[in-house]
């Protein structure tokens, strides 16, 4: 059964007035009230009812509540036993989410609840659904403008293991014969008892892991060997292909070895590649298989995050306006930065967030991407990568074109050919013999003379570089560090470098929550600097305050009074509401024997 709660609908008695004005304006100017006022009722439950029956089954936990649950845990950063007791008992919680209940219907979640709503959320991939919602709705409460924006990536760790080459191969093997020994015993008896013992026997992972350096490569060798053993006996059993475990180690053995014939005909032998060779989307550890390794940060995920800005620097000007996350996405840290600025203003070109002027690190200003980037009306400002030895393309004079109007020494060329994609400037070849800088000149002699060839791509990076030295692009480009405080913000309050799950699923969710925390985090902020700037009679009127006037008046007709208004009352909704309810019950049941 479906459990929907009305959010939307006011109270007639407000069902907070017991928590006084002071902490009640405390809770109205904090991520509570921001989060009750403006998020609660845009989550999209709409995309969790289908999973759930609505004439079947007991009652499910009340859905705002539940996917709340989930966001919660990781914009706080909170284990499962940490946010079933803090929804329990946490006032801030009960105010955001709108439960004035007492009953632990109301407020109390088991874990195993939380566990399946949060896979649920995960396998549907709702993380991105509501980091969409939330991030649209406070674009639009307030206001914010997209036109700047900046983009960087940040390195993510699951909590898995940093394992050895020595140790993978080890674990891969014992994980291997673990499951063939409970589920094929008539297989695994076949095997070696040497094998077998190396890594099934207690002193096993003891014997692996305390291995001197100068015996690493022996052991290496024969936990290679040991796997070739393995794949080749069982990659043809049509009972070991579907195991995981044999899958895994598999993909070990493909990525990490090879075979070589024996040059005296003594038949091939197994053996570990070079490690400097060992492709950096290899498996890291079997617990995560879809964590990459890269060769700056290490082992783990890469996640993008682009965010508005402004470029001012006053502080009242500034807490005014909110620069909120516009986009997260998790990708494999194999992936360079460079295939991430295109998908990233696609996404936000579809949620109506797209920059006109997006800021970020060379390694995302490739020619290619600022050539696509400018077709869809984005300007990237990003360095150019590499640095010219001696004089470059750039240190000439060229026109808009990019045709040479002089060369560093001022000389102008004797004619510029420009071909399908390609330029080639002729300079005299006595002007050339004769000047200082021909050593570090780029241009080359020619049959009749110095000539200078080039192409469109090379002549968009000179004029990138030119524009460079300038001072408008410093001006432009410096406030792109502003996105290293947003990673730091991402780390410190919501740990996301550090996560507690395995799995890119589990590892994209994280990182979609917590971002949409930390906008959360920040819009709080300008929500409660524009409730405190607000004259109290602009201020949302509560119910308590609509109704203190008759609250006032009942209590001074004194108790006997008031109990025989109240009743009064009571039987006058009765007379109203039974009616109603009797019709309704009455069209119920023509539904049903329809």
């Amino acid at each position: 059964m479906i459990r929907v709660d009305d959010h939307k609908t006011g109270y007639i008695f407000d069902p907070w007035r017991h928590i006084g004005p002071k902490r009640r304006k405390m809770l109205d100017e904090s991520w509570a009230g921001l989060y009750r006022e403006h998020i609660l009722n845009h989550l999209p439950i709409e995309k969790l009812i289908p999973h759930f029956r609505a004439d079947f089954g007991r009652p499910t936990k009340e859905l705002h509540t539940a996917l709340s649950a989930v966001f919660l845990q990781q914009m706080f950063d909170l284990t499962d036993e940490e946010t079933v007791r803090t929804l329990a008992f946490d006032a801030s919680w009960h105010y955001a989410l709108d439960i004035p209940g007492e009953t632990d219907e109301d407020k109390y979640l088991s874990p195993k609840t939380l566990w399946t709503m949060r896979k649920l959320v995960a396998d549907e991939k709702l993380d991105g659904a509501l980091f969409e919602d939330i991030t649209a709705r406070l674009a639009k409460v307030f206001e914010v403008k997209t036109d700047l924006q900046r983009l960087d990536s940040v390195h993510v760790k699951s909590n898995m293991r940093r394992l050895g080459r020595l140790k993978l191969f080890q674990n891969v093997i014992r994980t291997f014969l673990t499951n063939l020994k409970r589920h094929q015993p008539a297989m695994f008896s076949e095997l070696d008892a040497g094998m077998t013992a190396r890594y099934l026997s207690e002193r096993a992972p003891g014997c692996f892991s305390r291995v001197k350096p100068s015996e690493a490569q022996a052991k290496l060798a024969e936990a290679a060997s040991d796997l070739g053993v393995l794949v080749e006996r069982f990659r043809d059993r049509a009972e070991t292909k579907k195991m995981s475990s044999f899958k895994m180690l598999l993909r070990v053995f493909y990525e990490q070895c090879v075979v070589r014939e024996m040059p005296d005909g003594g038949g091939s032998v197994v053996e570990a590649i070079p490690s400097k060779e060992v492709s950096s989307d290899s498996l890291q550890n079997p617990s995560d298989p879809d964590a990459t390794y890269s060769g700056h940060k290490g082992q783990g995920y890469s996640t993008q995050v682009m965010e508005t800005y402004t470029e001012t620097e006053d502080a009242d000007e500034h807490a005014e306006r909110l620069r909120l996350i516009t986009h997260v996405e998790v990708t494999q840290a194999c992936v360079g930065d460079a295939n991430a600025l295109i998908p990233a203003l696609s996404s936000a070109a579809e949620r109506d967030l797209a920059p006109t002027q997006l800021t970020a690190d060379s390694l995302y200003g490739s020619d290619e991407n600022c050539e696509t980037a400018a077709k869809r009306g984005v300007e990237v400002v990003s360095p150019t990568m590499g640095h010219e030895t001696g004089l470059g393309l750039s240190d000439f004079l060229m026109t808009e074109t990019g045709e040479v109007k002089s060369c560093p020494a001022g000389h102008a060329p004797e004619k510029c050919l420009k071909g399908k994609g390609t330029f080639i400037v002729h300079f005299a070849t006595a002007l050339c013999l004769s000047c200082p800088h021909l050593s570090e000149c780029p241009v080359k002699r020619g049959k009749n003379r110095y000539e200078l060839h080039y192409t469109d791509k090379k002549m968009r990076t000179a004029k990138r570089r030119q524009r460079e030295r300038g001072p408008a692009f410093r001006e432009k480009y410096r406030w792109r560090a502003g996105v290293e405080a947003t990673m730091s913000e991402l780390d410190r309050k919501t740990m996301l470098k550090h996560l507690r799950v395995r799995g890119y699923p589990a590892v994209r969710l994280c990182a979609k929550l917590k971002a949409t925390g930390v906008n959360i985090f920040r819009a709080a902020r300008v929500y409660a600097l524009r409730l405190r700037n607000m004259r109290p009679n602009d201020r949302p009127m509560s119910p308590d305050r609509v109704f203190e006037p008759l609250f006032g008046l009942l209590r001074a007709l004194g108790r006997p009074i008031r109990c025989r208004i109240l009743n009064f009352v009571r039987r006058s909704l009765d007379f109203v509401v039974q009616p109603i309810e009797a019709l309704r019950g009455g069209q119920n049941s023509c539904l049903e024997a329809a």
